[in-house]
């Protein structure tokens, strides 16, 4: 499905970060190959029957706040997950046009609002590394709400503590159950990424209005694209 964003009509932008501003490419590499191979080796376990056992343990909490919550996780597995992320975050890299989409809705009057599921440890190494938290008005992180994005919940609570008109506003995120739970939110506006990890294949058919990359919905200031 294409885009057809018209400026005029929203107020509020909210976007995700893994997936959306950032390439997905990081993550998926981190928890289906960087901690499988760390883990092994620091508890003496075979590589290919750890990352076996990991996924599935992983795709057990998919969708839920632990999943997403490196506290858990270091819990669980006996490591310090956020050090482990350290060893490769030169691999954390924006995704393409987004600091021009994002330089143009700072100068446009939309507000603007990172909604991120990711651990705040995870957020600010990521923030740390890409220098993208002024372009933001506000950051909102799933885990002070405890309820993750895919709940509808989370959107009562997005609103109660940063008030939104949902028919007035654009959620850009990459994960479908996401756009569904704003969907029956009410957030009128939804656009997914067609590519979230540059390294796999380019999704050819989505549920939502997708782009490949933000020059397809810039400039802001356009009437309708």
């Amino acid at each position: 499905m294409k885009p057809g964003i018209n400026w005029q009509q929203i107020e509020t932008v909210l976007l995700d970060m893994d997936g959306t501003l950032l390439d997905l490419h990081f993550d998926n590499f981190f928890w289906l190959q960087h901690l499988p191979k760390r883990y092994a080796v620091i508890h003496q376990q075979d590589e290919e029957t750890t990352r076996k056992t990991l996924t599935s343990r992983f795709e057990n909490e998919r969708g839920t706040l632990n999943w997403y919550c490196l506290d858990y996780w270091s819990e669980q597995l006996q490591l310090d997950i956020p050090a482990l992320k350290r060893e490769i975050d030169h691999m954390i890299s924006i995704r393409p046009h987004v600091e021009e989409f994002l330089r143009q809705l700072k100068n446009s009057h939309h507000h603007v609002i990172l909604v991120t599921n990711a651990h705040r440890k995870s957020l600010d190494l990521k923030m740390d590394k890409t220098g993208l938290t002024e372009m933001f008005d506000e950051v909102v992180v799933s885990h002070d709400f405890r309820t993750p994005k895919e709940q509808y919940q989370f959107w009562h609570q997005l609103n109660c503590s940063h008030p939104f008109d949902p028919k007035k506003t654009l959620l850009i995120d990459d994960t479908a159950s996401v756009l569904h739970s704003a969907k029956r939110y009410g957030i009128k506006h939804l656009l997914t990424l067609l590519q979230p990890d540059s390294k796999q294949a380019k999704r050819q058919d989505t549920e939502f209005p997708g782009i490949l990359h933000f020059d397809e919905i810039m400039p802001i200031h356009s009437l309708s694209l």
